[in-house]
């Protein structure tokens, strides 16, 4: 097994002579495996090697017996090592996310920490000096530093078709399927080609002292499930090397993404304006369907700066949008919108294309509400919520209405007044023109364009802080209410 890991680190490219390499290492059987591993490659292939370990404070006395059994590990083979510390239940509470992602979140913290630690000191510079002047989220590369750092983790062909299911389950596109690599970015994945009962063997053969978490026994996390009774089973009933075929099948759709992502960016860089956003024109949208969801999700990475958050559901409403009428508007995040024009769909952000709009351009524009989903725009904020309705107490709120979702059959969006609107305004289903209304209701005439209505076509369900339409009003046969909340916008919207 240690002439299969060097063969693959060196097949991968992971590590070069003069690289450092900083070893994830928890105390547990993986992690101690690669850490054994690395220790006798270094010199061979000629790297430096550091060890971090991440004490997460949750399980009190095992944590520190982790802790002291990695410390005793590195004092033993003379590795630089070091701790970082974190109460992770505060910190989950603080940043209100689950345990397993806060703990994912202090461990990226605690390793870019030490990659940095380790430039500053190719420098020339004292890290600790360094760290402490450096400020906001994005820290600075020293320059003139030609040290390579790769942070080493200890995931092994059993995580890999854990994590391939744990995608799929949830749903996901090729991207998701290939997320483990041997190599992303500064991560590198050395034990990635060995089973979990190989690394037991070596553990065994090399007598190598390794730790327990009891956390891993436990059904509590999904991926533990999917550990203890999803791949038993199909190991045992389909095939005993499910987990080796799912990590080959990784690394055949890693190639196809590589490939399919860079199609899709040299499609979207013909569509690239020079203020830098996109104009999606007829020529793009005759291409592959599959090469245009590559491309408006580069497009997504390259206006914000990364895809986290960024979904398939993202790339559908912007292709969707292309269908629809000029004018029409969708929110994205990161302060990110697409717009239908003239002369195709323009992805940029929200402030660019409210400075390009005049008011009559405004008075024409429209932006469909996500339904359940959260809408910003000019006009201001719309939460949607779906929910079955069994009696409830109805809403009696002027920025809050309930509505008979079922009753709804065609997409809302949030527009101010047009010609021809009208509302339904009794059960027998008598219309009003909507000017009408606004006169009944006595608002001023300066004041009836700015209004934020919620319509669909020329029927408007709800003029926003007043009136809403008599036909979608909750009954004793409602099953599914939609629940719209209201916030303005800012004075200069």
């Amino acid at each position: 097994m240690y002439d299969q890991v060097k063969a693959y680190i060196i097949e991968n490219e992971m590590i070069k002579p003069g690289d450092a390499v900083i070893a994830g290492v928890s105390g547990g059987g993986d992690s101690m495996a690669m850490l054994h591993i690395l220790n006798r490659l270094r010199k061979t292939l000629d790297f430096r090697l550091t060890v971090v370990h991440v004490n997460h404070g949750i399980r009190g006395p095992e944590a520190d017996r982790d802790q002291a059994l990695v410390e005793e590990a590195c004092k033993s083979a003379q590795l630089p090592f070091r701790v970082y510390a974190y109460d992770v239940p505060a910190l989950a509470t603080r940043w209100k996310l689950g345990t397993e992602e806060t703990g994912r979140k202090v461990r990226r913290e605690a390793f870019e920490t030490q990659r940095e630690r380790l430039l500053l000191e190719a420098a020339g510079r004292e890290p600790e000096k360094a760290l402490c002047e450096q400020t906001g989220s994005e820290q600075e590369q020293p320059a003139g530093s030609v040290l390579q750092v790769h942070i080493a983790l200890a995931h092994n062909q059993d995580d890999l078709a854990e994590t391939m299911l744990h995608h799929l389950a949830r749903g996901t596109g090729i991207r998701g399927l290939c997320s483990m690599r041997p190599v992303s970015g500064a991560i590198i994945r050395p034990v990635l080609c060995l089973g979990r009962a190989e690394i037991g063997h070596y553990l065994k053969e090399n007598a190598v002292p390794h730790a327990l978490d009891i956390t891993n026994l436990s059904d509590e996390y999904t991926r533990n499930r999917i550990r203890h009774h999803i791949m038993p089973l199909m190991e045992q009933e389909i095939n005993v090397c499910a987990a080796a075929h799912m990590a080959e099948t990784s690394r055949v759709l890693a190639e196809a993404e590589d490939y399919l992502s860079r199609q899709g960016k040299l499609l979207l860089e013909r569509f690239q304006k020079d203020d830098g956003e996109y104009l999606l024109g007829p020529a793009f949208w005759q291409e592959e369907p599959v090469l245009r969801a590559y491309a408006i999700g580069q497009a997504f990475e390259e206006l914000a700066g990364h895809r986290q958050d960024f979904t398939s559901l993202h790339v559908r409403q912007v292709t969707e949008l292309a269908e629809r009428q000029t004018g029409r508007e969708i929110a994205l995040p990161y302060g990110l919108c697409a717009q239908k024009t003239y002369q195709g769909v323009r992805l940029g952000t929200r402030e660019a294309a409210k400075a390009r709009m005049g008011p009559q351009e405004t008075a024409r524009q429209e932006w469909e509400i996500p339904l359940p989903g959260t809408l910003t725009c000019a006009l201001g904020t719309f939460e949607a919520e779906i929910f079955s309705y069994e009696g409830q107490k109805i809403q009696e709120k002027k920025c809050t209405k309930w509505f008979d979702y079922d009753k709804i059959e065609c997409n809302l969006c949030a527009r101010t007044r047009r010609t021809g609107d009208f509302l339904t305004v009794n059960s027998e289903g008598g219309r009003k023109k909507l000017n009408r209304c606004m006169i009944d209701e006595k608002i001023p005439r300066e004041l009836r364009e700015r209004i934020p209505l919620v319509a669909a076509g020329q029927e408007v369900l709800w003029m926003v802080g007043g009136r809403m339409n008599e036909r979608y009003k909750i009954t004793p046969q409602t099953r599914r209410v939609l629940e719209l909340r209201y916030q303005g916008g800012s004075k200069d919207e």
